[in-house]
Protein backbone atom coordinates (compact mmCIF):
# COMPACT_ATOMS: atom_id res chain seq x y z
CA UNK A 1 0.00 0.00 0.00
CA UNK A 2 1.05 3.09 -0.77
CA UNK A 3 2.67 6.35 1.82
CA UNK A 4 1.13 8.68 -0.22
CA UNK A 5 -2.28 9.62 1.69
CA UNK A 6 -3.88 10.93 -1.30
CA UNK A 7 -2.87 7.58 -3.01
CA UNK A 8 -5.05 5.79 -0.30
CA UNK A 9 -7.80 8.27 0.35
CA UNK A 10 -8.20 10.29 -3.05
CA UNK A 11 -12.20 11.37 -1.99
CA UNK A 12 -10.93 12.73 0.70
CA UNK A 13 -10.30 16.32 0.76
CA UNK A 14 -7.66 18.47 2.06
CA UNK A 15 -5.40 15.20 3.02
CA UNK A 16 -2.31 16.19 3.65
CA UNK A 17 -3.78 18.56 6.26
CA UNK A 18 -6.10 16.23 7.53
CA UNK A 19 -3.11 13.70 7.74
CA UNK A 20 -1.02 15.89 9.85
CA UNK A 21 -3.60 16.86 12.10
CA UNK A 22 -3.46 16.61 16.05
CA UNK A 23 -7.07 16.23 16.15
CA UNK A 24 -8.73 12.87 15.33
CA UNK A 25 -10.34 12.74 12.12
CA UNK A 26 -12.91 10.01 10.78
CA UNK A 27 -16.10 9.02 8.36
CA UNK A 28 -18.61 6.46 9.23
CA UNK A 29 -20.80 5.57 6.38
CA UNK A 30 -23.28 2.40 6.82
CA UNK A 31 -21.92 2.45 10.53
CA UNK A 32 -18.35 1.14 9.20
CA UNK A 33 -14.97 3.13 8.89
CA UNK A 34 -14.56 4.56 5.33
CA UNK A 35 -11.42 6.90 6.53
CA UNK A 36 -9.94 7.51 10.01
CA UNK A 37 -6.43 9.71 10.14
CA UNK A 38 -3.38 8.52 11.85
CA UNK A 39 -4.04 10.37 14.94
CA UNK A 40 -7.67 8.97 15.36
CA UNK A 41 -6.89 5.58 15.11
CA UNK A 42 -3.63 6.05 17.13
CA UNK A 43 -6.09 7.17 20.03
CA UNK A 44 -7.33 3.42 20.12
CA UNK A 45 -3.48 1.67 19.19
CA UNK A 46 -4.38 0.87 15.95
CA UNK A 47 -3.11 2.08 12.71
CA UNK A 48 -5.65 3.66 9.80
CA UNK A 49 -5.68 0.59 7.79
CA UNK A 50 -7.11 -1.63 10.43
CA UNK A 51 -10.00 0.69 11.15
CA UNK A 52 -11.15 1.24 7.08
CA UNK A 53 -14.27 -1.32 6.41
CA UNK A 54 -15.13 -2.51 9.73
CA UNK A 55 -18.02 -2.00 11.76
CA UNK A 56 -17.81 0.90 14.59
CA UNK A 57 -19.04 -1.72 17.37
CA UNK A 58 -15.50 -3.41 17.48
CA UNK A 59 -14.26 -0.84 18.72
CA UNK A 60 -16.60 -0.02 21.28
CA UNK A 61 -16.74 -0.65 24.70
CA UNK A 62 -20.08 -3.72 24.46
CA UNK A 63 -21.65 -1.51 27.25
CA UNK A 64 -21.55 1.59 25.28
CA UNK A 65 -22.25 -0.26 21.48
CA UNK A 66 -26.05 1.00 21.81
CA UNK A 67 -25.21 4.69 22.53
CA UNK A 68 -22.83 4.90 20.08
CA UNK A 69 -24.92 3.66 17.15
CA UNK A 70 -28.09 5.59 18.22
CA UNK A 71 -26.46 8.47 18.37
CA UNK A 72 -25.01 7.77 14.63
CA UNK A 73 -28.81 7.07 13.31
CA UNK A 74 -29.87 10.32 14.53
CA UNK A 75 -27.08 12.36 13.13
CA UNK A 76 -27.64 10.25 9.86
CA UNK A 77 -31.71 11.16 10.26
CA UNK A 78 -30.81 15.08 10.85
CA UNK A 79 -32.30 14.76 13.89
CA UNK A 80 -30.17 16.64 14.90
CA UNK A 81 -27.08 16.54 12.17
CA UNK A 82 -24.65 17.67 14.40
CA UNK A 83 -23.57 16.29 18.03
CA UNK A 84 -21.10 16.31 20.99
CA UNK A 85 -20.91 13.43 22.77
CA UNK A 86 -17.78 11.31 24.92
CA UNK A 87 -17.35 7.95 23.28
CA UNK A 88 -16.30 5.03 25.47
CA UNK A 89 -13.30 3.20 23.25
CA UNK A 90 -12.17 -0.21 23.60
CA UNK A 91 -8.62 0.28 22.88
CA UNK A 92 -6.60 -2.45 21.28
CA UNK A 93 -5.35 -3.77 24.95
CA UNK A 94 -8.95 -3.49 25.64
CA UNK A 95 -9.10 -0.41 28.42
CA UNK A 96 -11.50 2.13 27.94
CA UNK A 97 -10.77 5.13 26.08
CA UNK A 98 -12.77 8.61 26.50
CA UNK A 99 -12.96 10.30 23.39
CA UNK A 100 -14.95 13.59 22.92
CA UNK A 101 -16.61 13.25 19.59
CA UNK A 102 -18.33 15.93 17.65
CA UNK A 103 -19.49 14.21 14.43
CA UNK A 104 -21.91 15.78 11.32
CA UNK A 105 -23.65 14.04 8.52
CA UNK A 106 -21.80 14.81 5.39
CA UNK A 107 -22.02 13.60 1.55
CA UNK A 108 -19.47 11.40 0.74
CA UNK A 109 -19.35 8.92 -2.77
CA UNK A 110 -22.78 10.78 -3.19
CA UNK A 111 -24.66 8.98 0.06
CA UNK A 112 -24.76 10.36 3.65
CA UNK A 113 -22.10 9.33 5.87
CA UNK A 114 -20.93 10.90 9.40
CA UNK A 115 -17.59 13.04 9.36
CA UNK A 116 -16.21 13.95 12.88
CA UNK A 117 -13.40 14.56 15.02
CA UNK A 118 -12.46 12.88 18.09
CA UNK A 119 -9.99 13.76 20.83
CA UNK A 120 -8.41 11.78 23.66
CA UNK A 121 -10.27 13.46 26.62
CA UNK A 122 -9.49 10.05 29.34
CA UNK A 123 -7.38 12.21 31.73
CA UNK A 124 -9.54 15.78 31.35
CA UNK A 125 -12.52 13.72 32.39
CA UNK A 126 -11.16 11.38 34.70
CA UNK A 127 -9.49 14.82 36.67
CA UNK A 128 -13.10 16.51 36.21
CA UNK A 129 -14.90 13.73 37.92
CA UNK A 130 -12.56 13.68 40.81
CA UNK A 131 -12.50 17.74 40.94
CA UNK A 132 -16.66 17.21 41.06
CA UNK A 133 -16.66 14.62 43.65
CA UNK A 134 -13.72 17.25 45.64
CA UNK A 135 -16.13 19.95 45.80
CA UNK A 136 -19.12 17.80 46.47
CA UNK A 137 -17.37 17.07 50.09
CA UNK A 138 -15.96 20.16 50.24
CA UNK A 139 -19.93 21.45 50.26
CA UNK A 140 -20.66 18.00 52.73
CA UNK A 141 -17.97 19.83 55.02
CA UNK A 142 -18.65 22.78 54.38
CA UNK A 143 -22.75 22.06 55.59
CA UNK A 144 -21.53 19.88 58.34
CA UNK A 145 -19.14 22.61 59.80
CA UNK A 146 -21.78 25.07 59.61
CA UNK A 147 -24.63 22.78 61.19
CA UNK A 148 -21.58 22.29 64.08
CA UNK A 149 -20.81 25.35 64.55
CA UNK A 150 -24.45 26.52 64.79
CA UNK A 151 -25.07 24.01 67.45
CA UNK A 152 -22.51 24.70 69.25
CA UNK A 153 -23.29 28.23 69.40
CA UNK A 154 -26.55 27.87 70.40
CA UNK A 155 -25.03 25.68 73.26
CA UNK A 156 -22.72 28.19 74.50
CA UNK A 157 -25.28 30.82 74.58
CA UNK A 158 -27.49 29.02 76.52
CA UNK A 159 -24.64 28.47 78.92
CA UNK A 160 -23.47 31.68 78.81
CA UNK A 161 -26.50 33.43 79.31
CA UNK A 162 -27.90 30.81 81.84
CA UNK A 163 -24.78 29.50 84.13
CA UNK A 164 -22.09 32.84 84.07
CA UNK A 165 -25.38 35.11 83.67
CA UNK A 166 -27.13 33.43 86.45
CA UNK A 167 -23.89 33.62 88.84
CA UNK A 168 -23.31 36.97 88.34
CA UNK A 169 -26.68 37.77 89.27
CA UNK A 170 -26.28 36.01 92.71
CA UNK A 171 -22.85 38.13 93.10
CA UNK A 172 -24.69 41.29 92.07
CA UNK A 173 -27.54 40.78 94.77
CA UNK A 174 -24.79 39.54 97.30
CA UNK A 175 -22.61 42.28 97.02
CA UNK A 176 -26.29 45.09 96.78
CA UNK A 177 -26.42 43.31 100.41
CA UNK A 178 -23.14 43.97 101.09
CA UNK A 179 -23.54 47.50 100.16
CA UNK A 180 -26.28 48.26 102.65
CA UNK A 181 -24.18 46.93 105.68
CA UNK A 182 -20.89 47.93 104.93
CA UNK A 183 -19.84 51.44 106.98
CA UNK A 184 -17.61 54.25 105.85
CA UNK A 185 -17.24 55.98 102.74
CA UNK A 186 -14.10 54.16 101.45
CA UNK A 187 -15.68 50.83 101.83
CA UNK A 188 -19.21 52.02 100.34
CA UNK A 189 -17.36 53.41 97.55
CA UNK A 190 -15.26 50.46 96.69
CA UNK A 191 -18.41 48.27 96.99
CA UNK A 192 -21.02 50.81 94.50
CA UNK A 193 -17.99 50.45 92.33
CA UNK A 194 -17.78 46.60 92.66
CA UNK A 195 -21.65 46.53 91.89
CA UNK A 196 -21.56 48.74 89.06
CA UNK A 197 -18.25 46.51 87.74
CA UNK A 198 -20.91 43.50 88.29
CA UNK A 199 -23.61 45.12 86.38
CA UNK A 200 -21.56 45.87 83.09
CA UNK A 201 -20.51 42.61 83.20
CA UNK A 202 -23.84 41.15 82.77
CA UNK A 203 -24.64 43.18 79.87
CA UNK A 204 -21.60 42.02 78.49
CA UNK A 205 -22.46 38.76 79.28
CA UNK A 206 -26.04 39.01 77.64
CA UNK A 207 -24.54 41.04 74.90
CA UNK A 208 -22.31 38.04 74.08
CA UNK A 209 -25.01 35.58 74.14
CA UNK A 210 -26.85 37.62 71.73
CA UNK A 211 -23.80 37.73 69.51
CA UNK A 212 -23.70 33.76 69.37
CA UNK A 213 -26.75 33.20 69.51
CA UNK A 214 -29.95 35.97 68.92
CA UNK A 215 -32.59 34.79 70.72
CA UNK A 216 -35.15 36.36 68.41
CA UNK A 217 -34.16 33.45 66.03
CA UNK A 218 -35.20 30.60 68.23
CA UNK A 219 -38.72 32.29 69.72
CA UNK A 220 -39.57 35.27 67.98
CA UNK A 221 -39.26 36.00 64.41
CA UNK A 222 -35.83 37.01 61.74
CA UNK A 223 -37.11 40.53 61.64
CA UNK A 224 -37.20 40.88 65.21
CA UNK A 225 -33.24 39.82 64.80
CA UNK A 226 -32.38 42.00 62.49
CA UNK A 227 -34.34 45.01 63.87
CA UNK A 228 -32.17 44.39 66.86
CA UNK A 229 -29.09 44.60 65.57
CA UNK A 230 -29.47 47.35 63.49
CA UNK A 231 -30.13 49.64 66.62
CA UNK A 232 -27.00 48.08 68.13
CA UNK A 233 -25.30 48.77 65.30
CA UNK A 234 -26.13 51.95 64.75
CA UNK A 235 -25.26 52.99 68.83
CA UNK A 236 -22.15 51.07 68.38
CA UNK A 237 -20.55 52.69 64.69
CA UNK A 238 -22.38 55.81 64.48
CA UNK A 239 -23.92 54.46 61.08
CA UNK A 240 -27.16 55.22 60.48
CA UNK A 241 -29.70 52.79 59.16
CA UNK A 242 -33.42 52.46 57.82
CA UNK A 243 -35.31 48.87 57.54
CA UNK A 244 -38.29 48.04 55.11
CA UNK A 245 -39.78 44.70 56.04
CA UNK A 246 -43.23 45.18 54.93
CA UNK A 247 -44.87 41.85 54.36
CA UNK A 248 -41.99 40.10 55.89
CA UNK A 249 -41.87 41.78 59.02
CA UNK A 250 -43.93 38.62 60.76
CA UNK A 251 -42.55 36.07 58.57
CA UNK A 252 -41.25 32.69 60.39
CA UNK A 253 -38.74 30.95 58.36
CA UNK A 254 -37.18 27.28 58.94
CA UNK A 255 -34.32 27.78 62.22
CA UNK A 256 -31.73 26.31 59.47
CA UNK A 257 -33.21 29.21 57.05
CA UNK A 258 -33.47 31.50 59.45
CA UNK A 259 -30.01 31.26 60.99
CA UNK A 260 -28.32 31.02 57.94
CA UNK A 261 -29.79 34.22 56.44
CA UNK A 262 -29.03 36.22 59.99
CA UNK A 263 -25.37 34.97 59.74
CA UNK A 264 -25.08 36.49 56.20
CA UNK A 265 -27.05 39.08 57.57
CA UNK A 266 -24.03 39.64 60.34
CA UNK A 267 -21.26 39.05 58.02
CA UNK A 268 -22.55 41.86 56.28
CA UNK A 269 -23.44 44.20 58.42
CA UNK A 270 -19.91 43.21 59.88
CA UNK A 271 -18.15 44.36 56.38
CA UNK A 272 -19.99 47.86 56.60
CA UNK A 273 -18.55 48.57 59.89
CA UNK A 274 -14.96 47.38 59.30
CA UNK A 275 -14.23 48.29 55.30
CA UNK A 276 -16.96 51.33 53.72
CA UNK A 277 -16.97 54.44 55.27
CA UNK A 278 -20.51 54.59 54.99
CA UNK A 279 -22.56 57.58 56.76
CA UNK A 280 -25.98 54.72 56.58
CA UNK A 281 -26.89 51.47 55.72
CA UNK A 282 -30.80 50.24 54.08
CA UNK A 283 -31.88 47.16 54.55
CA UNK A 284 -35.04 45.45 52.79
CA UNK A 285 -36.98 42.66 53.31
CA UNK A 286 -39.27 41.69 51.49
CA UNK A 287 -41.78 38.84 49.52
CA UNK A 288 -41.11 37.87 45.90
CA UNK A 289 -43.46 35.00 44.91
CA UNK A 290 -42.09 32.26 46.98
CA UNK A 291 -39.09 33.51 47.72
CA UNK A 292 -37.81 35.97 50.50
CA UNK A 293 -35.64 38.44 49.15
CA UNK A 294 -32.58 40.45 51.59
CA UNK A 295 -31.44 43.56 50.09
CA UNK A 296 -28.67 45.66 52.24
CA UNK A 297 -27.25 48.69 50.74
CA UNK A 298 -24.43 51.33 52.11
CA UNK A 299 -23.33 54.71 50.52
CA UNK A 300 -19.62 54.17 51.70
CA UNK A 301 -16.21 53.35 49.43
CA UNK A 302 -17.65 50.38 47.66
CA UNK A 303 -14.73 48.07 46.25
CA UNK A 304 -13.49 46.52 43.03
CA UNK A 305 -15.65 43.25 42.98
CA UNK A 306 -13.67 41.34 40.55
CA UNK A 307 -10.42 42.09 42.12
CA UNK A 308 -11.77 41.08 45.60
CA UNK A 309 -13.74 38.22 45.34
CA UNK A 310 -11.65 35.50 44.83
CA UNK A 311 -10.06 36.25 47.95
CA UNK A 312 -12.48 37.31 50.38
CA UNK A 313 -13.18 34.53 52.40
CA UNK A 314 -15.99 36.36 54.10
CA UNK A 315 -17.55 36.83 50.54
CA UNK A 316 -16.84 32.76 49.82
CA UNK A 317 -18.49 32.20 53.10
CA UNK A 318 -21.90 34.08 52.77
CA UNK A 319 -22.55 32.64 49.31
CA UNK A 320 -21.97 28.76 50.49
CA UNK A 321 -24.61 29.21 53.37
CA UNK A 322 -26.76 30.84 50.25
CA UNK A 323 -26.06 27.56 48.28
CA UNK A 324 -26.72 25.19 51.48
CA UNK A 325 -30.54 27.07 51.70
CA UNK A 326 -30.84 26.73 47.98
CA UNK A 327 -30.54 30.53 47.71
CA UNK A 328 -28.79 32.71 45.61
CA UNK A 329 -26.47 35.88 46.53
CA UNK A 330 -25.64 38.67 44.38
CA UNK A 331 -23.23 41.34 45.24
CA UNK A 332 -22.70 44.64 43.31
CA UNK A 333 -20.07 46.91 44.18
CA UNK A 334 -17.40 49.25 42.41
CA UNK A 335 -14.90 51.99 43.81
CA UNK A 336 -17.03 54.67 45.50
CA UNK A 337 -20.46 53.89 44.87
CA UNK A 338 -20.80 52.17 47.92
CA UNK A 339 -22.07 48.22 48.20
CA UNK A 340 -25.12 46.00 47.76
CA UNK A 341 -26.01 42.68 48.55
CA UNK A 342 -28.94 40.99 48.14
CA UNK A 343 -29.73 37.50 49.25
CA UNK A 344 -32.99 35.53 47.50
CA UNK A 345 -33.89 32.40 49.16
CA UNK A 346 -37.24 29.82 48.50
CA UNK A 347 -39.68 29.79 51.42
CA UNK A 348 -40.29 26.10 51.39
Amino acid sequence: MSDDPAARYPDIPYQAIIEQSLAGIYVLQDECFCYANITFAGIAGYRPEELIGRHVSEFVQPDFVDTVLQSYRRRLAGNPASERFVSHARHKDGRTVLIEIHGTRTIYKGRYAMAGIGIEATDRIHNEEELRRSREQLQQLTAYTTAKLEDQRRLFARDVHDELGGMLTALKMDVTRVMRRVEGDELQEMTRGLLTLTQQTIAAVKRISEELRPSALDHLELPVAITRDLEAFTRRSGIAHALEAGGASTLRLSPKKAAAIYRIFHEALTNVARHSNARAVHVALSLAADHFVFDLRDDGCGFDLCATHNRSLGLLHMRERAREIGGALRIEASPGAGTRLVLTAPLL
